[in-house]
């Protein structure tokens, strides 16, 4: 292990001499300090390969076959990742990468105990001397293990001098972007299969937590650059007009982040497709706000979003009012004016706003508007059911196929937006009804 240690030491005496005579990092000059950070990148490199060697040494005393003599097990841990682990600070994972890099750049024996050069010798020499680190060996490790099925040990020892070149004064990002590139030169025909377990794997959550909606959206390529040109084009947008405006020191100049400001381009981009006249990829979803119409003309109050659990205020009602424009509609107490009988079997917009002012969402077991329909009670042809608001309830699909399938009827109550929607269960369970639609979870006069 000399060999590995040398470097480690030599850069500890490197540190020493850049230090100086400094009594603290704020001492020192401008100079000492980049010297010092070159140092540090020289040390925490040479730490990582004297670390992953240590790392597969302990994995081989540790070998299950060892059984209770396994050097982690008499430490008293499970395995050598978590010795590693607890005793250095890291994740279990990260020692597991530690390990992964010692033993594909330790020296090997065959059967007989013949010496073998290592997996990777000249991924082992680069980390031994300190030119990459051990978060950089892994990466490679991981890619050259994964193209050697693919193209060969031939091609891969290729590829390993190619970036052991490289890869020195990198960042692991910058590594990470060669690779790429790479495996796409050296395997065409999987550009493609990989796209497609990419896109697999794309998905977009979300959820509210404390006042706020948290979007998580993993995209694969192909998707991610329309969302990440557009985003970046609104910020640079936004920059520029920045700069070419007021005075930046004026006490009411945009002091936006960058994260800020893309957080207004995806609000932004969905604005404009919920105001767009010609998009027709949304299903007549609506953003709809409910205020009481003297609270929104004196200033006072809030106002509840239809799917958001938060409330906002009068203010921010107006805005959004003054900005994707403002529907009013006005009913009776008893609804007349939604009521078409057997006129119409579709219900109509006004009508869904009604039954949502009702229902709140699913009636049933309340997920937001836009992910229901508007059903008749009475089946429209079965039952000759009329399209009216007292014969309507919004259901998302799981629950209206399991009120049908399981044999729930359904009861309204009143007339109008505050009727009240009962749901009854099958005959014989010995269920209560159970109150559905707003007045589940809302106080409503």
């Amino acid at each position: 292990m000399t060999s590995t240690l040398d470097p480690l030491l030599e850069a500890t005496r490197l540190l020493v001499e850049a230090w100086g005579d400094a009594r603290s990092g704020g001492d020192l000059s401008r100079a000492q300090l980049v010297a010092v950070n070159d140092v540090l990148g020289l040390l925490h490199r040479s730490s990582g390969a004297v670390h992953a060697e240590v790392a597969a040494a302990i994995a081989y005393e540790s070998r299950r076959e060892l059984g209770p003599e396994s050097l982690a097990k008499q430490q008293g841990y499970r395995n050598t990742a978590q010795l590693i682990a607890t005793t250095t600070g890291t994740s279990t994972g990260d020692a597991t990468r530690l390990v992964k890099v010692g033993e594909a750049t330790a020296p090997r024996s065959n059967l007989i105990g013949e010496p073998l050069p290592a997996k990777f010798p000249a991924l082992r020499e680069a980390l031994a001397v300190g030119r990459i680190g051990a978060a950089v060996a892994d990466l490679l490790v991981t890619f050259l293990d994964r193209m050697i099925v693919k193209v060969g040990r031939g091609a891969v020892a290729q590829a390993e001098e190619f970036l052991v070149g490289k890869a020195p004064g990198l960042s692991l990002d910058e590594v990470r972007r060669m690779v790429t590139r790479l495996e796409a030169h050296l395997d065409p025909d999987g550009v493609a299969p990989r796209e497609d377990e990419l896109r697999s794997r794309a998905s977009l959550s979300m959820f509210e937590r404390d006042g706020m909606l948290h979007v998580n959206a993993v995209l694969d390529p192909g998707r991610a650059a329309a969302v990440k040109t557009a985003i970046e084009g609104f910020v640079s947008a936004e920059f520029a007009a920045k700069r070419e405006g007021r005075d930046p020191a004026a006490p009411d100049a945009d002091r936006r982040s960058v994260v800020q400001v893309q957080a207004d381009a995806l609000v932004h981009f969905a604005e404009h497709a919920l105001t767009c006249q010609r998009n027709k990829t949304l299903n007549g979803a609506t953003v709809i706000v409910r205020v009481n119409a003297t609270d929104l003309e004196h200033g006072s109050g809030f106002g509840l979003i239809d799917g958001i659990e938060q409330s906002v205020s009068i203010d921010t009602v107006r805005r959004m009012a003054g900005g994707g424009g403002m529907t009013s509609w006005v009913c009776g107490d008893n609804g007349e004016v939604l009521n078409w009988g057997r006129d119409r079997r579709l219900f109509t917009r006004a009508q869904r706003h009604a039954l949502t002012e009702r229902d709140g969402g699913c009636a049933f077991c309340g997920l937001p508007p836009g992910m229901t329909k508007a059903h008749h009670i009475d089946w429209w042809k079965r039952d000759h059911g009329k399209t009216d608001l007292s014969n309507g309830v919004l259901l998302c699909e799981t629950c209206h196929h399991l009120i049908h399938d399981n044999g729930w009827n359904i009861r309204v109550d009143g007339t109008g937006i505050r009727a009240r929607v009962w749901f009854l269960p099958p005959p014989g369970t010995g269920s209560p009804p159970r109150l559905g639609g707003r007045a589940r979870t809302e106080h409503i006069a």
